[in-house]
């Protein structure tokens, strides 16, 4: 086992610590229960601009694209992110068709590239450590999008 320096670990919590911060959480649950677009129409339908979906979608997609960064360029360690973290990976997931789309629209191939390099990562990470789980992961994704999720409570 390679030793750490505790710096990654006092970085990891702090990442969590941000994701608790209560519009990031709203945010963060809307997307994971409601956000299903899988092209630019259904986008716009779904986060028309000056939304608070909108608004949303941003939030959470720029929140792991500053988290990705970090840990592509080295800052806190791969294998530390990914034992403790399956979120980044699963928001890619959901917003990857869209966000192709948005690259091409846009003509700026760098959008949400640090999540995408991230999320391409832990899928290889997780298919060595546990395969099948990802296939997995993405039906448990389908079911989700056949039953969507309110946040009323």
């Amino acid at each position: 086992m390679v030793r750490l320096d505790p710096v990654n670990a006092q970085l990891l919590l702090q990442i969590y610590e941000m994701r608790r911060e209560e519009r990031l959480r709203r945010a963060r649950q809307w997307l994971m229960a409601n956000f299903w677009a899988e092209n630019l129409e259904e986008f716009a339908a779904v986060c028309p601009p000056d939304s608070d979906e909108n608004s949303f979608y941003r939030m959470v997609t720029s929140y792991w694209e500053m988290v990705a960064s970090i840990v592509n360029r080295g800052m806190l360690d791969e294998d530390l992110y990914f034992e403790n973290n399956g979120e980044g990976l699963l928001v890619w997931l959901r917003v990857k068709s869209v966000t192709l789309q948005m690259r091409e629209v846009r003509k700026n191939p760098l959008l949400l590239r640090n999540l995408e390099t991230l999320a391409e990562k832990h899928e290889k990470w997780l298919e060595t450590r546990a395969p099948g789980a990802l296939g997995e992961t993405r039906k448990m994704m389908e079911r989700m999008r056949q039953k969507p999720v309110s946040l009323e409570r």
